[in-house]
């Protein structure tokens, strides 16, 4: 199926797809007392902890950075873009799985499925970090014109999630230690990125294995963004670009070839 076909199928069933997506965010506070007042309270939460504790408490410092909140702002923007990987990534491998009984129903284009993935994280990622640009605005932190280099950087981080994903998820179908795995992984690659702490503090050895790291360069452009106001290093991102496209397209190669064993299967 060609691209355009693809573009098509996917806007003859928008309402499926929106609302598929209306459904899962409702659900989620369906027996909530705050209903969806909780999707902003939750992540409230989470910037104004990170806040107090490092910049107040804490007084953490980031090496290079002045400023009380350099540090809360280089760990709020690793980790909120860290969650919209790690939930593409989380909810793509099972996608096929959990819709296994829409799979042999229905007929709709099986695209659907991830768009409906990736656009659901980005409801929950959109929430989140409007509240955190918010805090920036009010903090007298905004990045600037910089800001809007967060766009091409996000849509390349959506591709890479979207890659593995896909991957995961048709090969979670046949063998699901597969899914298991890569929530054990996740959870190292967490933490062999620069999130928590900066590259600096690495020793000189341990530095060029994060070049191995696609996510590495992908974190820190963010980083560099919102807390320097600093455009990213776009040469540096051309190989994780690649690695995003040969992961999509592969992906998608394996989802065609075994969707009619995958439903068997299912």
């Amino acid at each position: 199926m060609t691209p355009p076909l693809i573009l098509r199928g996917l806007w003859a069933y928008r309402g499926f797809v929106l609302g598929s997506v209306k459904r899962e965010f409702q659900s989620k506070y369906a027996n909530a007392v705050l209903g969806a007042a909780w999707s902003v309270l939750s992540p409230l939460a989470m910037i104004l902890v990170y806040t107090v504790i490092f910049a107040e408490v804490m007084r953490a410092k980031l090496p290079g950075s002045e400023g009380n909140m350099a540090y809360s702002i280089y760990l709020c923007a690793g980790i909120l873009t860290w969650g919209l990987f790690a939930e593409i990534v989380s909810r793509g491998q099972n996608m096929f799985v959990e819709q296994a009984s829409l799979l042999k129903k229905v007929a709709f284009p099986r695209t659907c499925l991830p768009v409906i993935v990736v656009l659901n994280a980005l409801v929950n990622f959109g929430i989140i970090f409007g509240l955190f640009t918010l805090f920036l605005l009010a903090s007298g932190n905004f990045p600037g014109p910089a800001y809007f280099a967060l766009l091409p950087v996000l849509l390349l981080l959506v591709m890479l999630a979207v890659g593995i994903a896909m991957v995961a998820g048709v090969l979670n179908v046949f063998f699901r230690d597969v899914g298991q795995f890569l929530t054990i992984a996740m959870q190292f690659w967490f933490w062999l990125t620069p999130i928590v702490y900066p590259r600096a503090i690495l020793p000189e050895t341990v530095r060029p294995l994060l070049d191995w790291n696609p996510m590495a360069p992908v974190i820190l452009a963010c980083q560099d963004i919102l807390l320097k106001g600093q455009a990213p290093d776009w040469a540096g991102l051309l190989p994780v670009l690649a690695l995003a496209t040969l992961l999509c397209l592969l992906g998608w190669r394996m989802f065609r070839k075994r969707a009619g064993e995958m439903v068997d299967e299912l």
